[in-house]
């Protein structure tokens, strides 16, 4: 008998995937570079030819989020959520970079479309002013990035609403980077997502930009399908579409403060590079590995191990961000840790008994951090997930 197709999850259904196993298909016989197991692609110094050093380019965006700062905006008229959403670009490539011990001298350049007929000009300097302004905060702390321009073109024939996107480049020692070698014995320092650090305005929730798609869909009302067609796919079945109960201005209780559910999940995605730029500065080679966990959520380190197993068993208490889309969307635990970071989303692999300095370096910066999960010998890789809601193997 022939096994019958798993049913697609809603993730799945909404045109996006948390393992990206079409991508990882694609471009499974490209060349890997230097240090196949970096958790970026590192190349040869095609800048200046030095054996000695190599170079690193990387490439993200905001994603979806983009879609939801655009709801707020324009039931808010809020301009203050665009330069959040140049932040989430900016570091979704600073963080991943900072993965291999890239921490400081990057250059940044910005591609960024709209559809000029939904987002107009004051829109666009937000979102151009956020990069500055972020540039001046990391400055602040030891982290020296330089804009390199960009280019900003109107193509509204395929976007609906506005995509904005960063390439990052930087030059470094080849004895400076770190390559992932995770190995039994290892504890995972996890640093929390969630908060508000010494370089951070205002309380994040710990969203980032992954699982966005879901987040906005999950949470939000359907009357926002009807009053802004044009921040969804309309190929999506109705089903999956905005079938939340949540509207974009009201309160969640946050601790000792009340905040927005549209500003809770637009909390602009952390940066811990002040924090590894010292940690490094220190410890660098007492590091063993460290994930960004993004795409993938609590997963991501499936794709840098080989035969161990990674237990997660004292993960953070689970923020209100994700209680609430867990509640909102009721979907199941296992796949809430396989999309969203639930809590951390910094991961460094040492020996026990370096954990401790690595955390009070965080503790500095404000960001909580703890022991959140060990690593064994196995056959194969896993992942385990022990969580108040259930265990789940990856």
């Amino acid at each position: 008998m022939s096994e019958q197709p798993q049913p697609l999850s809603k993730y799945d259904r909404r045109g996006v995937s948390a393992t990206k196993d079409e991508v990882h298909a694609a471009i499974k016989h490209l060349d890997k570079g230097l240090y196949p197991t970096a958790f970026c692609k590192i190349l040869p110094d095609l800048a200046a030819g030095s054996a000695k050093h190599c170079n690193i380019l990387h490439a993200d965006t905001a994603g979806t989020k983009t879609s939801l700062a655009y709801l707020y905006w324009r039931e808010t008229g809020d301009l203050s959520v665009w330069p959040g959403v140049t932040q989430d670009s900016i570091v979704m490539n600073l963080d991943d970079m900072a993965c291999v011990g890239c921490t400081d001298h990057i250059m940044l350049s910005s591609t960024i479309g709209r559809n000029k007929n939904v987002i107009p000009g004051e829109v666009i300097a937000a979102v151009i002013k956020g990069s500055s302004d972020f540039v001046d905060t990391m400055k602040e702390h030891g982290v020296n990035l330089y804009l390199a321009g960009g280019e900003t073109a109107d193509v509204g024939d395929i976007v609906r609403t506005i995509d904005v996107g960063f390439t990052a480049f930087a030059r470094m020692k080849r004895s400076d980077i770190l390559v992932n070698h995770i190995r039994p014995g290892d504890v995972v320092v996890g640093l929390a997502s969630f908060g508000q650090s010494k370089y951070e305005t205002e309380y994040n929730g710990g969203m980032g930009s992954n699982g966005l798609t879901a987040a906005r869909h999950d949470v939000l009302a359907k009357k926002y399908a009807a009053k802004y067609p044009e921040s969804f796919d309309p190929a999506l079945p109705d089903d999956v579409v905005y079938t939340g109960n949540r509207d974009l201005t009201e309160k969640i209780n946050v601790g000792n403060q009340s905040i927005t559910v549209g500003k809770l999940v637009l909390s602009p995605t952390r940066t811990y590079l002040p924090v590894l730029r010292e940690v490094f500065e220190q410890h660098r080679k007492k590091i063993h590995g460290v994930i960004h966990c993004t795409g993938g959520g609590q997963t991501k380190p499936l794709k840098f191990i080989e035969n161990v197993e990674i237990i997660k068993d004292q993960l953070f208490d689970l923020p209100p961000l994700f209680r609430l889309i867990q509640e909102s969307s009721q979907t199941e635990w296992r796949e809430m840790y396989q999309v969203f970071n639930m809590g951390h989303r910094m991961e460094l692999y040492v020996s026990p008994r370096h954990a401790d300095a690595i955390m009070q370096i965080a503790e500095k910066y404000g960001i909580e951090s703890k022991i959140v999960g060990h690593v064994k010998a196995a056959q194969g890789e896993r992942v385990t997930v022990k969580s108040e809601h259930g265990t789940f193997v990856y």
